[in-house]
């Protein structure tokens, strides 16, 4: 276990890192000179990113520096509540002692071989993550958008190779609402125009019906060049939606009448956030693939997956599919650590008690502001009434401004999803300043 200092050392920004280094180096380069130079304002950190870097995002303003658990400090030293979990990819916290201890040890040691060869780590990982989750097979990527990627070109090779769909026909159904990224599959999917206009052409095959809709999918399902439906079992970046009970319990029992793989996107819901292992362990269904990101990295390092059986897996053969950083050993090493805490730590079982009791807290806020909250575990959102006054960002800038981190989605709606380490004195705090927020306006 790694003390509080070297975890704050080994996670902070390069601010923290300049004074440590200025003691034992000279400024001799322009390297050095650079982490000796003063320490930038919030303001400036701003508009330094304006000046040099693309503007793909909108960030709330407010520069972090450094973190550790639950919480994260900007470069004037303020400390907040982290309830956005980088997108959930935190769900161990900030620099987990253990996390960081497995990607220290281990980039001493091994980084990278490619897969041009074999290296002492990857079947040790492949060999835990299988056996967890209870599947024959285990293609690591880097990101949440490559294992969606990987999970339909599988498809597409087992329509043709085992179900026998004519070659180039395949089809793969996707649900409205749905985000899994943002390449040029994930976008030809997307009903989302900020995620598509403008980047047309798309990709042929996929097809779109509505979320939470079982007679749309039965329809969908009637065209026998179906490959596969991949859906998230509740939509994150939608909103925190969450289908009608019964929902997955119904796509699994389709998908096996009409021969079509069911995919799980669980990037987001999966790895304890939900309050169980997986979303999918609420209805306990067993997808054919199962996509997991994010937590699988303990927020430190990029990791990927998808699980599935050897029927799926086996059909792509060498040099059809892969990654040069996919399976890396300090890729590995990390995510069996980040695994590993979710187990030990039973943040599952956390994530379902004050999961429950920050929803019953959110339900009490006034429903002239707070129309709808919604989520499962650790997973939720609160929908704001937008008004000429307020809406849902300046809902988030007042929070900001009194300790605590979130972040808007589609305008109205905001996502609460703090690390799966949280305690209940904390939600309680928490909820105060939510509660402080709201009556504010």
């Amino acid at each position: 276990m790694f003390s509080k200092l070297s975890c704050i050392l080994s996670c902070a920004g390069p601010a923290l890192t300049r004074k440590v280094h200025s003691v034992t180096r000279p400024a001799s380069s322009a390297a050095s000179k650079l982490m000796l130079e003063r320490l930038l304002t919030s303001e400036e950190v701003y508009a330094r990113e304006e000046k040099y870097g693309a503007h793909n995002y909108h960030p709330l303003p407010v520069a972090l520096e450094r973190a550790e658990g639950l919480y994260v400090w900007d470069v004037e030293g303020r400390r907040y509540y982290d309830f956005l979990s980088a997108y959930s990819a935190v769900n161990q916290g900030h620099c987990h002692p253990k996390i960081i201890a497995a990607l220290n040890a281990q980039a001493s040691r091994l980084t990278l071989t490619s897969r041009a060869f074999y290296n002492d780590v990857l079947g040790a990982y492949e060999e835990y993550i299988t056996t967890m989750f209870g599947y024959d097979k285990v293609l690591p990527m880097n990101t949440g958008v490559e294992g969606g990627e990987t999970a339909c070109k599988l498809a597409r090779k087992w329509a043709y190779t085992v179900k026998g769909v004519p070659k180039n026909q395949a089809k793969i159904i996707f649900a409205n609402g749905n985000f899994w990224g943002r390449t040029m599959a994930a976008i030809s999917s997307s009903t989302d125009p900020s995620s598509y206009e403008g980047f047309g052409p798309f990709m042929p095959g996929f097809e779109i019906i509505p979320y939470n809709s079982i007679p749309a999918l039965e329809n969908a399902l009637q065209d026998t060049n179906v490959a596969a439906f991949m859906v998230e079992p509740i939509q994150g970046e939608a909103g925190v939606v969450v289908p009608d009970p019964g929902y997955l319990t119904k796509v699994r029992e389709l998908c096996t009448k009409h021969n079509v793989l069911f995919i799980a996107d669980e990037v987001q819901t999966g790895l304890a956030r939900t309050g169980r292992r997986l979303a999918v362990d609420h209805e306990a269904v067993r997808p054919d693939l199962v996509v997991l990101g994010k937590a699988l990295s303990g927020g430190v390092y990029p990791v990927s997956a998808v699980l599935c059986d050897d029927e799926v897996m086996l059909t792509i053969k060498p040099g059809e599919h892969g990654s040069t950083y996919g399976g890396n050993p300090l890729a590995c090493r990390v995510a069996i650590a980040a695994l590993e805490v979710l187990e030990e730590e039973k943040l599952a079982e956390n994530a379902e008690r004050m999961g429950q009791l920050l929803r019953s807290e959110l339900n009490k806020l006034p429903k002239d502001i707070v129309t709808a909250v919604r989520g499962k575990g650790l997973l939720n959102a609160i929908v704001i009434k937008e008004t000429k006054d307020y809406d849902a960002w300046r809902v988030c800038m007042h929070l900001r401004d009194n300790g605590l981190l979130a972040k808007p989605t589609h305008g109205d709606i905001i996502r609460l999803a703090p690390p799966l380490i949280i305690k209940e004195h904390e939600v309680r705090e928490c909820v105060d300043i939510i509660q402080k927020t709201i009556l504010s306006f």
